[in-house]
């Protein structure tokens, strides 16, 4: 009989290796950087706070930090990710030498954030050029989705405030939408306190203004453009800026139900009730949808259409005062005419991708808002931005079939925790990946397609 030694093989661990580079498969994400043009756009755009003398480039720094986010940190220590690897990132800044360039940001107030923003926004573009056919706006619409997100403090930060029985901050985010081959990439991100209101119009506007400035020019009025929301956008302030003319944006917003659509409601006749859709073109089981008309539309922008679906709660489901007949009722309004109100509340129904999104943020440095200063986390919030931009372009330009739907937690575990041998010969360094590791294929395939690309400028 043999001696049981355990369900796993016994091995030796020894330091004082060579050749050897941990998150190697994140060289995807730093040839995304180069053929984007990322890393020259955020070095000029912040050249102004480069001190004399200094030896670390500050949109360098600023892009290391946005990486090891993107590789799965959470605080500005986690940069150290990449200190250790020199020869995939070259040379990374100390601690505190990045704890003071935040600092300077922050100091720099909206200075920084417009020169941040303004050339995420040139990088984007170029984004999408390079992705042709994959584009977002290939179809020669964009739809961006506006939602705000709960960010718990455990600490008293910096206007975080209680709300909804928990404590921290309230931002505003928004996410143009790629499709159901896709994911989505980040175009605001607006912090806000834990206590700002889910229905501020004002908030709305201007986190849709910061959206649109993310765009290229070309989609930043006209009805080609969707701005999608729940209901925290339901409100007649922002409805009618976003109709305002001369701005002619498209809007998709969740209604609250009120006790005039209430009303409005039951007096919708059973032959006026259409069967609700699924993405494939099937009717979606127990789901109906109706237009309504009349004194619920007072008040409202002219074209606007108000939609509403009833549909048999889930087993278990506890009903609302709103709801009527023992259906669940949801509601919103648009103004696209010339569509089908069953494809129209499908449309509005994929607004739920962006709750997907948020869950990617919150695993990529939204978690927590890990400084004090409000400025300071601001900063914090532009370069999860800049980790979750990389996330979406990467897949985008060099990733296909069901990988390009990998969300950041299985991109980490299966490509970028991939380690790799280091062997120079000449002067050249290559990256050797095991040959058994089940995606290596996955990740050499997307590392042609991302050379293949044209280099910036």
């Amino acid at each position: 009989m043999k001696k049981r030694i355990g369900s796993y093989p016994r091995v030796r661990v020894e330091g004082g290796g060579r050749g050897v580079v941990s998150q190697a498969g994140a060289v995807l994400l730093v040839e995304t950087v180069r053929k984007s043009g990322l890393d020259a756009a955020i070095s000029a755009a912040l050249e102004p706070w480069r001190k004399a003398r200094a030896v670390h480039d500050p949109g360098k720094i600023l892009l290391d930090v946005a990486l090891a986010v993107a590789l799965g940190g959470d605080c500005l220590a986690d940069v150290a990710l990449l200190r250790a690897e020199p020869a995939a990132f070259g040379p990374v800044a100390s601690d505190p030498t990045v704890s003071r360039l935040i600092g300077e940001l922050a100091s720099g107030g909206k200075q920084v954030l417009a020169a941040l923003r303004t050339a995420r926004a040139e990088v984007r573009e170029q984004v999408w050029r390079l992705a042709g056919d994959a584009a977002p706006d290939a179809d020669g619409q964009v739809i961006v989705d506006i939602d705000g997100v709960l960010v718990l403090a455990h600490s008293e930060k910096e206007h975080a405030a209680a709300r909804k029985k928990t404590f921290g901050h309230h931002p505003l985010m928004g996410f143009v939408d790629h499709g159901r081959g896709g994911s989505s990439e980040p175009v605001v991100g607006m912090l806000r306190p834990g206590n700002a209101g889910s229905y501020t119009a004002a908030d709305h506007i201007e986190a849709t203004q910061l959206a649109l400035a993310q765009l290229p020019k070309r989609l930043r009025r006209g009805r080609q453009t969707l701005i999608r929301t729940d209901s925290g956008g339901g409100t007649h302030e922002f409805v009618a800026w976003l109709a305002k003319r001369g701005r002619w944006l498209s809007y998709s917003v969740g209604m609250t139900i009120t006790d005039a659509i209430h009303q409005a409601v039951l007096k919708v006749p059973a032959s006026a009730w259409t069967p609700a859709v699924e993405p494939d073109g099937e009717i979606r089981d127990g789901a109906w949808v109706a237009e309504l008309a009349g004194d619920c539309l007072t008040g409202w922008p002219k074209g606007l259409r108000l939609v509403v679906r009833k549909e048999r709660p889930y087993p278990g489901a506890q009903l609302r005062f709103t709801d009527a007949d023992g259906m669940r009722l949801t509601c919103f309004a648009t103004n696209t005419t010339g569509e089908a109100i069953a494809a129209l509340e499908l449309r509005h129904r994929q607004r739920a991708r962006a709750e997907d999104r948020i869950r990617a943020a919150r695993a990529t440095g939204l978690r927590n808002l890990p400084l004090h200063n409000t400025a300071q986390n601001q900063i914090w919030l532009e370069i999860v931005q800049i980790a979750l931009d990389l996330l979406a372009w990467m897949p985008l330009l060099a990733l296909t079939g069901a990988a390009r739907l990998w969300e950041p937690r299985r991109l980490r575990l299966r490509l970028f925790s991939t380690a790799a041998q280091l062997v120079t010969t000449g002067r050249r360094r290559i990256l050797r990946l095991a040959g058994h590791w089940p995606w290596t294929d996955v990740i050499t395939d997307a590392l042609d397609r991302l050379q293949a690309l044209p280099n910036p400028g």
